[in-house]
């Protein structure tokens, strides 16, 4: 079964990067380049993992990932924080992130944590 990612950046050229990477290596994906209504996209797509930069207009991705963490209907989703500005995150916690990946990345870093997400969803399924 194909796993849907969900990809939250307000860069196109990131968003299309993720994108073609993903889909690459065979995971459906939608993007978003911004914050409104995530949860009604959320509820939609039914993403299996989202990931989420951090700095975004209008709200940072943290407090996005923390909102996911703490519904109910989306707690269980996997949430992949991406920024280029990793001591920003490491002084204002994690959010509940289950992953943090710095800018510029290298996509097969990318590609493993998000197989590694997945996995670890799996395994408490």
């Amino acid at each position: 079964m194909t796993k849907k990612i969900l990809i939250l950046d307000d860069d196109e050229a990131v968003l299309d990067a993720l994108e073609a990477a993903l889909e690459y290596n065979k995971f459906a994906v939608k993007t978003a380049d911004k914050s409104d209504d995530i949860f009604k996209v959320i509820e939609e797509f039914k993403p299996d993992l989202v990931l989420v930069d951090y700095i975004l207009a209008g709200i940072n991705g943290g407090e996005i990932c923390h909102q996911i963490k703490t519904n109910e209907a989306t707690s269980h989703i996997p949430v992949i924080l991406i920024s280029a500005y990793p001591r920003v995150l490491l002084s204002l916690g994690d959010y509940g992130c289950d992953a943090f990946i710095a800018k510029p990345f290298d996509l097969s870093e990318l590609i493993e944590h998000v197989n590694t997400c997945l996995h670890a969803t799996e395994d408490f399924s």
